[in-house]
């Protein structure tokens, strides 16, 4: 069974730093693109960032460019986010969701395209 488990949330003050961590098990994911998404309160899931499999390919939303980056490490299946500059706008509940593996990486930052998501990890930023 494919298992997605997030790690590394919590409370942070404006300006920090914060760095996610989704560790994958169930099925190597190394040859399928990942990202990390988003839902505030009140809010519709979005797309934070995605990486390509092997890591070439990278997107951001464009509220966390240049603050956010996204790597992973395929020998030990997991997908890092690092998250610089912190803002209260960015509190949200983090989820990391991996696609079946013939899914594109141009198709992922659409939440529908991912078939499985983790639980979330919840980030808050205080001004």
């Amino acid at each position: 069974q494919v298992q997605l488990v997030e790690s590394g949330g919590g409370l942070v003050q404006a300006g920090g730093s914060l760095k996610l961590s989704c560790a994958a098990s169930g099925r190597t994911f190394g040859s399928t693109p990942m990202g990390w998404f988003r839902q505030a309160p009140g809010k519709e899931r979005e797309v934070v960032a995605a990486i390509s499999w092997i890591g070439v390919l990278k997107t951001y939303a464009n509220s966390v460019k240049g603050r956010f980056t996204i790597s992973r490490d395929n020998a030990k299946n997991t997908v890092d986010l690092q998250m610089n500059s912190l803002k209260p706008e960015d509190t949200a509940v983090y989820y990391c969701a991996a696609p079946s593996p013939s899914t594109q990486f141009k198709d992922i930052p659409n939440p529908e395209n991912m078939d499985y998501w983790g639980k979330g990890t919840l980030v808050t930023v205080s001004s």
